[in-house]
């Protein structure tokens, strides 16, 4: 399955949700480095978890936020058009409702 992916370029949709795309202005290095990161933090998320630590869960929780947010997925918008975020919306309930509409996806 191909990801969906708005005309625009900024949200991947996942059951009918916008999820924010990665800042497409990193370079591959910054981007690779990131990507790193945030798989880094979320095993630190998972041994927490496995270990019953919460204080080493809300240390990995905020390693993951923190290179979601450098990756452009969380934070202030990249875009520069001052468009109003829509990350974690229903794409029904966006100005994207009628493309998605238009595909046939359910």
């Amino acid at each position: 399955m191909s990801k969906l992916v708005t005309p625009d370029g900024r949200y991947l949709v996942v059951r009918g949700r916008l999820w924010r795309q990665t800042n497409p202005g990193l370079s591959p290095d910054q981007h690779q480095a990131l990507v790193e990161e945030l798989m880094n933090a979320r095993r630190a998320v998972k041994s927490a978890l496995r270990a019953n630590d919460n204080e080493g869960l809300a240390g990995a929780r905020a390693l993951v936020n923190s290179a979601k947010v450098s990756l452009g997925e969380r934070g202030p918008v990249w875009w520069t058009d001052g468009s109003k975020d829509f990350n974690r919306h229903m794409v029904k309930n966006s100005p994207y409702a009628s493309w998605y509409q238009g595909l046939g996806v359910s």
